[in-house]
This record gives C-alpha cells, sequence and structure tokens, in this order.
C-alpha cells in the first residue's frame, strides 16, 4: 500500500510540475521596429521557449548593414543575415521576462557595391568596387523585455558580434554592433 500511495504522490507532483510548466506560451514572432523605422532593415525573429526562462531564438535580417553604415553617396547594401542563438531570461514575474542574455551564431550573405574614383591614365574615373559580404559571426547580446499578460512583449536590446571574413574585415571592421526595439506576439 505504501509504494502505490508513494507513486501515485509521486505521479501527482510530477504532472502537476509539468502543468506548471506548461502554463505559459511557447511561441514568439516578433519584430525589430526600431531599424525598420531608423534604416529600413527588417529584422523578424521567432523564439520557442523549452522553459520558463529559456528559449531558441531564430532571425531573418532582410537589408542588415554592418555597425548602421548609410547608403549615401552611391553606397548599396545588398545583404541579408540569419541569425540563431540561445535566450536565457533572469527574470522571475513573467515567463521570458526581464534581464535577459542572448550567445548567438549568424551568417550574413550578399554584397557591399559602392562607386569609387579612382585615376586612370591620369583621369578621375568612377568605377564600382564590389565587396563581398559573406560572413560567419560569434556573438552575444543582452536586453530587457516586458511580458504583458503573456501575450505582448516589448523591450530594448544590443548586440556585438565578431566577424570572421578577411574581406568585410577589410572594408568596415571584424567587430560589429546592433540595437532595437523588439515588439511581440506570443501564442
Amino acid at each position: 500500500m505504501k509504494k502505490i500511495l508513494t507513486a501515485g504522490l509521486a505521479l501527482f507532483i510530477s504532472l502537476s510540475a509539468w502543468a506548471q510548466e506548461e502554463d505559459f506560451k511557447h511561441s514568439e514572432v516578433k519584430l525589430n521596429i526600431a531599424n525598420t523605422i531608423a534604416i529600413a532593415s527588417v529584422e523578424v525573429g521567432y523564439e520557442y521557449f523549452f522553459g520558463y526562462d529559456q528559449a531558441i531564438d531564430v532571425e531573418v535580417l532582410i537589408n542588415d548593414r554592418i555597425n548602421y553604415h548609410s547608403e549615401k553617396g552611391s553606397r548599396d547594401f545588398n545583404t541579408n543575415s540569419l541569425k540563431l542563438g540561445y535566450v536565457y531570461y533572469f527574470g522571475l514575474e513573467m515567463p521570458g521576462s526581464g534581464v535577459y542574455i542572448n550567445p548567438f551564431l549568424k551568417y550574413r550573405f550578399g554584397e557591399f557595391e559602392e562607386k569609387v574614383t579612382k585615376a586612370v591614365e591620369g583621369n578621375d574615373v568612377r568605377v564600382k568596387q564590389v565587396t563581398d559580404m559573406d560572413s560567419f559571426m560569434i556573438g552575444i547580446g543582452a536586453g530587457y523585455k516586458w511580458n504583458f499578460n503573456d501575450r505582448f512583449v516589448i523591450g530594448p536590446y544590443a548586440n556585438i558580434a565578431r566577424n570572421f571574413s578577411d574581406e568585410v574585415k577589410d572594408r568596415f571592421s571584424s567587430i560589429e554592433f546592433n540595437a532595437g526595439l523588439s515588439i511581440g506576439y506570443r501564442f
């Protein structure tokens, strides 16, 4: 009889813990609204919460610009990126809220084009210079997220990453910075 009661109690506790774990939304879609407005870069993401305070993050960055370089003066970014990360939240009030850290891997592909002046046979000639922007990056981000009724989320964040492409490092920098204001919906 003791064994049956012990097994029943263990089953009840494990089911209660499982039910509490499942008592929140596991999916979130989000948009970096600040960069969409400021530099016309569309950053759309999806987070899957596999715990109260942990998630896997996938983002697609369209018109991804390195360190907020503008497209003035015959410069054109034709670059996109994919980002995969892990998110750990330190907040305890609501699932997936409060201060968080986000180590990630990012791959950018595309090219950067600009017209430069070169001296050819004593004359200045404008020529197109193309930089291959294909690069792999490792980085970390941090931010804060407010969670409203486990439905709507909003929060600022900042990322820093190390770029491993020699061609990109020669033209720009090996360290990249990105920040934004993310808004999202949980379901």
